[in-house]
């Protein structure tokens, strides 16, 4: 059904606006950008530390996590470890499946003025472990000096929800849903919530108000019954909302760590179906 709605859409349309097309156009440029940075000896060409970091944060949100390592690297070697390059190391050791390493880098934030940063890097990977009580009890330590972080308040409510702490769960949630709803995990979140502290008439309207598909709904739903039966929802229906195993909607997925052929596919799949929820990226 997605594929149909993908392809009515393009119907028409000059090939370069298939779905994906802008996606891949856009990892290009800012790879070719990545690569003028560098020298021909392969240092870094850049002299200003903050364009540089701004453009591995690009890298990065084009999901370029390998290459963006390279570059932090490079970065590091012209203008020296700071705690932005340590963030994006992290966020980036994570993301391709160097758990240890990554840790390592998010404990070397905490006294920094990104601190939080780090508590909720560790969060993350506690979550992805299924240890969500350790994870709530890190995120809890971010928000202490970011409260107003709504993907981070989204991340310890759907802990919360996940240690069984369905309403401590409730205030972060709420609070994410209303400082960022433009992000559909973060709205699935907040439905997933609703469903499973047995306001299902609120989270249907929620879910009506996202235009979230059957597959995400059906998905919602019975990670709601799972968490209501004191049991943690299933891989199985986690993945029919279109999320990785380890959180229906905690930032843990490693997409990244595909060939980027294959993510490519995954990008074009999403860009077919723009109102299903997303996995979410780290940085």
């Amino acid at each position: 059904m997605l594929l149909c709605v993908g392809l009515a859409a393009c119907s028409g349309t000059p090939k370069s606006q298939y779905p994906g097309a802008e996606a891949a156009r856009e990892r290009q440029s800012t790879q070719a950008a990545a690569d003028a940075a560098t020298g021909a000896d392969g240092s870094a060409a850049i002299d200003s530390a903050g364009t540089y970091l701004r453009l591995v944060a690009r890298m990065q949100q084009d999901g370029l996590w390998f290459a963006s390592l390279a570059h932090v690297d490079a970065l590091e070697a012209r203008h020296g470890v700071l705690p932005a390059s340590t963030r994006l190391r992290a966020d980036a050791l994570r993301q391709t499946g160097q758990d240890a390493a990554s840790a390592a880098a998010y404990r070397r934030l905490v006294g920094t003025p990104l601190e939080a940063a780090g508590y909720h890097g560790l969060g993350l990977l506690a979550g992805g472990r299924g240890d969500f009580a350790e994870a709530a009890r890190l995120m809890a330590q971010a928000r202490r000096s970011t409260p107003t972080d709504g993907l981070l308040l989204s991340d310890l409510g759907y802990a919360l929800l996940r240690a069984g702490r369905t309403d401590d769960a409730r205030v972060p949630l709420m609070q994410a849903a209303q400082l960022r709803p433009d992000q559909p995990q973060v709205q699935a979140n907040l439905a997933l919530y609703l469903q499973a502290s047995g306001r299902t008439d609120q989270a249907t309207a929620l879910m009506d108000a996202q235009r979230l598909p059957d597959a995400s709904r059906a998905a919602i739903r019975q990670a709601a019954r799972e968490l209501a039966g004191g049991v943690a929802p299933t891989p199985a229906a986690e993945l029919l909302a279109g999320f990785s195993p380890g959180g229906l909607a905690l930032r843990t997925a490693t997409r990244a760590s595909l060939p980027r052929s294959a993510a490519a596919a995954a990008d074009a799949s999403a860009e077919a179906a723009p109102t299903a929820p997303l996995i979410g990226r780290t940085p």
